[in-house]
């Protein structure tokens, strides 16, 4: 997909971040919010590169305001059963939702559950981070780099298994892309949740799975994943030296993204310093680092910038539905 650089108004998220910056948050002054615990309510399961994410910003945003940040995963139907929960919450600042493109735009396509729409029914805080999806496979399998995995893979058929997160996850239509683009077919062997794919993948159960980077960085630092590539672009460099698939499979490129966002009708000043609190904690040079061993880049902008990308991903992930032939359900 698109990088963040590409499709958000890059003027407006620098300016944005000037002028935040510029204003230091005062919330041990008089500040009325919060005044209680702050609920993320996550849409995955624990241990998933969502989960992952939503508890390295909690862990930094609950001190900036001065109360707890209690996670709250709510798993199921792709992500919308959460984000479902989290647009009826009461849209007063103490229920916000880490969502990520499989629950705000693949779900909305797939999920009959999925009755929110994304671009009208939430209040937008701020893009969190971009993750690149990472191509890995059993340590096992006598491949190194994108073109040996393609070349394995045609000369097993369909014998080769391609693991994902769920039918129409982002771990799905990425895979199915991947494979229409380089000309091969594996079997395709849905899991419910991002920490069972990586692990069927580890036991040897699956071969390969093209999946949001943090779900699986750990298993590849631990050697019990092999890391082949990146969904990035060619251009781009989010793991280092790790080469990207589009320099096997031109033109190819398939990211993920996580944002934070809130129910529709948060009162202004709340808005504000939802705002103001996320973009200082994803500006933390720690939290960046933390960020970057799970294979994810921090992208805080404007909450109009994070609309205007979600809007985008919207219509490039329309396409790879139509290519999967994945029916709602």
């Amino acid at each position: 997909m698109t990088e963040f650089a590409h499709t958000v108004r890059r003027r407006d998220a620098l300016t944005f971040i000037a002028a935040a910056a510029a204003a230091p948050l005062a919330f041990g002054q008089a500040a009325a919010f919060p005044q209680r615990p702050i609920r993320f309510i996550i849409p995955n399961a624990p241990g998933s590169s969502v989960d992952t994410i939503a508890r390295l910003v909690g862990a930094k945003l609950g001190p900036l305001l001065q109360q707890t940040v209690v996670a709250d995963n709510r798993a199921g139907a792709a992500g919308a059963l959460g984000v479902e929960a989290g647009r009826t919450a009461p849209a007063d600042g103490y229920s916000l939702i880490v969502a990520s493109s499989s629950s705000l735009t693949v779900a909305p396509m797939l999920q009959k559950a999925a009755r929110y729409d994304p671009l009208k029914d939430f209040d937008f805080i701020s893009l969190v981070a971009l993750l690149p999806n990472v191509l890995v496979c059993n340590p096992a399998l006598p491949v190194r780099n994108t073109a040996e995995l393609i070349a394995w893979a045609k000369s097993r058929g369909q014998a080769s298994n391609m693991a994902s997160a769920g039918i129409g996850s982002s771990s799905h239509l990425a895979g199915v892309a991947l494979q229409s683009a380089a000309g091969f077919q594996s079997l395709h062997v849905p899991y419910k949740g991002g920490s069972q794919v990586v692990a069927s993948v580890v036991s040897g159960e699956t071969d390969w799975v093209l999946t949001p980077a943090p779900a699986a960085m750990g298993l590849v630092a631990n050697g019990r994943l092999r890391l082949l590539a990146h969904s990035m672009s060619s251009a781009a460099q989010p793991l280092g030296d790790t080469p990207a698939i589009a320099q096997t499979v031109a033109g190819f490129e398939f990211a993920s993204w996580i944002g934070l966002m809130a129910p529709k009708g948060l009162p202004p000043a709340v808005a504000e310093a939802l705002q103001r609190a996320a973009l200082q904690v994803l500006q933390q040079a720690d939290l960046r680092k933390a960020f970057e061993s799970h294979g994810a880049v921090a992208s805080p902008g404007t909450p109009q910038a994070f609309r205007d990308y979600l809007a985008s991903d919207i219509e490039v992930t329309r396409k790879a539905v139509q290519l999967a032939g994945v029916q709602p359900e």
